[in-house]
């Protein structure tokens, strides 16, 4: 579905509650049992915790992301790439930024589903039918609903997306009604609006600082709000978060009033019990069980567990399709491996593949095998994404720059969300022994990819060799009536990567004149333009040489397939209803009967020479670059063209061509 930017419509707002809060919605499963575990509960510990937890939603989430981050739309698109498109021609190394960001925000798809949904699963253990469940079949539970989250990714979202936006609803109303039925518990909660209690557990409070780690799970999702402005709309996400923040709110408010009622209670999970050092120093701990089901009537709470556990897998379809889009956008962008792309609906934006599905499917049970349970997915929970959010402020600053903001607002800007992210980061450090070190390596490992395919591209970009077109169209001309030349092709097309229309690479021109000649009626040179907005989808065509020489320039926006063979195909048709070209063949035969000439396609396929003397760094980046190209996408199927008229011309990439040969010629004696 799309929707005007700024039109705010009652189905806009229902689909905004479907497919952008899922995330940050379902916080409140597990940020109070992420809090208090371990800890006496205390007024200070409660409403301190509390205080942060408001502030941060005001400050990270409504001022950063839904006030100041939705302006940096790139026509009408949001996300990471999208800033990064806004703003890459004005520095360079903002590809790094981007490229943390994009890789911390795909690692933490991985861990969003299993901590969502084990944390819904996990409320039967306070329902008397289930209390003797045990933690491996929750496990299995939470498998089972994976593997079927993941299998229905290839058949598209349309048809139950629909149910989103009601069943969010539904979710978002029953925080409020939760909240609002324990806020009369203890109503020193609302004393939590003011930062003086923030402060106060932060400088106060026993190891305070690092309980900044379990707060910060308040916020996770508030990247995805920017992520999907394009399927919503601005004003859409700003009217509809009022009402989802006063929700969430209600709900942290009446478990904060819940637990004040508890006070002197330590709570544990079953893992800190079995420490014999812990039950030492705290004989009295009892087991901690989510409070957000504590909340709970006993009679609701297994309809409370089913709504929580469908809010759960609407958070993981949200991450999974935001990934595959963010894949897409990574590849037209040429910061990932080309990957074959499934369209399973006609509506915008629905785009499913493989391989990024297997991908996530494998890291989440990875994930969910290895923590096991909620508490341990918590312990990890959170140090990927303030790499993100980080990232997200120097691109935005850039943004500001672009827009020619005051350098005293850019730099408050900085001042204030550098401070706010990097506490958050520092109190997350905590979380690298306990399982945040998962997340960070396989973040890792994504940035790596995007780095490789990203310098290994400057690397080549060396070796390119660009020619003008002008001094070899006589050759071209000559080559094209030359009867003793056996014909290739009557339409011979090339994929060049010139910019220039009057240049083209030296390897194109070898490949027509120095090889086996390659004779044509019509040379066609095809140049696809990546433009920094998404949708543009326009053509420009240049006749060199009337029905001999022809270039065609695709402007394609990054969000925009490249299907080269549809596009390509559309072009000859205006063409010749314009009678700028006559592609009848020009064998006698056939051109008596109108038959159409064929056409073929060139694709140059590199292969690193082993003639080249390269930095040991710069060896080690190409030799991975060529075996991601072996199991990526092949350069004719990435440009969406027919196999069955491509031609692939394997040739080598001298990069660093060997320059001192140590050779000696010897003269046989006489």
């Amino acid at each position: 579905m799309s929707i005007k930017l700024n039109k705010v419509t009652a189905a806009g707002l229902v689909v905004a509650l479907g497919i952008i809060y899922g995330d940050i919605g379902t916080s409140p499963l597990y940020v109070f049992s992420a809090i208090i575990n371990g800890k006496e509960i205390s007024e200070e510990l409660i409403l301190g915790s509390l205080s942060c937890i408001i502030w941060t939603l005001t400050l990270q989430t409504t001022i950063k992301y839904v006030i100041l981050t939705l302006k940096a739309d790139n026509r009408g698109e949001g996300g990471i790439f999208s800033l990064y498109a806004l703003v890459r021609r004005q520095k360079k190394w903002l590809v790094i930024p981007a490229m943390l960001g994009g890789a911390a925000l795909l690692a933490d798809g991985m861990i969003t589903p299993p901590i969502s949904v084990t944390s819904a699963v996990e409320g039967l253990k306070q329902i008397k039918a289930f209390e003797n469940i045990q933690q491996f079949q929750i496990v299995y539970i939470v498998l089972g609903i994976l593997v079927i989250l993941f299998f229905l990714q290839q058949f598209g979202t349309v048809s139950i997306g629909k149910m989103f936006g009601p069943i969010m609803c539904i979710w978002f109303l029953m925080l409020a009604l939760l909240g609002i039925m324990h806020i009369t518990d203890d109503f020193r909660v609302l004393k939590a609006v003011s930062p003086h209690y923030a402060i106060k557990l932060l400088t106060n409070y026993p190891k305070g600082f690092w309980i900044l780690g379990a707060v910060f799970l308040c916020t996770t999702g508030a990247e995805a709000l920017y992520s999907d402005l394009g399927h919503v709309g601005r004003g859409n996400i700003r009217i509809s978060w009022i009402f989802v923040k006063s929700c969430l709110l209600l709900n942290y408010l009446g478990q904060g009033a819940f637990l004040l009622r508890h006070e002197g209670t330590i709570y544990a999970t079953d893992q800190l019990m079995q420490s014999t050092e812990f039950m030492a120093a705290h004989p009295h701990a009892i087991e901690l069980l989510n409070p957000f089901y504590m909340v709970m009537p006993q009679w609701f709470k297994l309809p409370g567990i089913i709504i929580a556990t469908c809010a759960a897998i609407i958070a993981s379809q949200a991450l999974i399709s935001g990934s595959f889009t963010l894949i897409s956008e990574a590849m037209r962008l040429n910061l990932w491996p080309k990957l074959k792309i499934n369209y399973p609906t006609e509506a915008r934006g629905q785009l499913f593949i493989a391989s990024i599905n297997t991908i996530l499917f494998i890291g989440c049970c990875g994930i969910t095998l290895y923590f096991k349970n909620s508490s341990n997915m918590e312990a990890a929970y959170g140090l990927a994404i303030t790499l993100c959010m980080l990232a997200t402020s120097i691109l935005f600053a850039n943004f500001l720059v672009s827009r020619r903001v005051q350098s005293f607002w850019i730099y408050l800007y900085l001042g204030v969300y550098f401070t706010i992210e990097g506490s958050f980061l520092f109190a997350n450090l905590e979380k690298f022994p306990h399982g945040g070190f998962v997340t960070l390596v396989v973040g890792g490992i994504l940035f790596l990819v995007m780095y490789i395919w990203f310098r290994s591209r400057k690397i080549k970009n060396r070796y390119v060799e660009f020619v003008r077109l002008e001094h070899y169209l006589p050759m071209l001309q000559e080559l094209s009536n030359d009867s003793s030349v056996t014909k290739y092709a009557t339409h011979l097309v090339y994929l060049t990567s010139a910019n220039n229309p009057k240049e083209i690479e030296h390897k194109i021109i070898y490949s027509i004149l120095n090889r086996k000649p390659k004779k044509a009626d019509i040379y066609w040179f095809v140049h696809v333009d990546t433009l920094d907005d998404p949708y543009t989808s326009e053509y420009e065509v240049q006749t060199i040489i009337p029905n001999e020489v022809i270039r065609v320039e695709f402007r394609l926006g990054f969000r925009v397939e490249p299907r080269i063979n549809l596009l390509f195909r559309k072009v000859v048709e205006d063409m010749v209803s314009n009678k700028e070209v006559n592609i009848t063949s020009r064998y006698e035969s056939l051109q008596r009967n109108n038959v159409v000439g064929d056409f073929q396609f060139i694709v140059m396929e590199k292969f690193l020479s082993q003639d080249n003397e390269l930095p040991f760094w710069e060896k080690i980046v190409m030799k991975l670059y060529f075996w991601l190209k072996e199991v990526s996408l092949s350069e004719e199927r990435g440009f969406g063209l027919d196999p069955s008229y491509v031609t692939v011309e394997k040739f080598p990439l001298i990069v660093s061509p060997l320059t001192n040969v140590k050779l000696k010629r010897i003269y046989e004696e006489t």
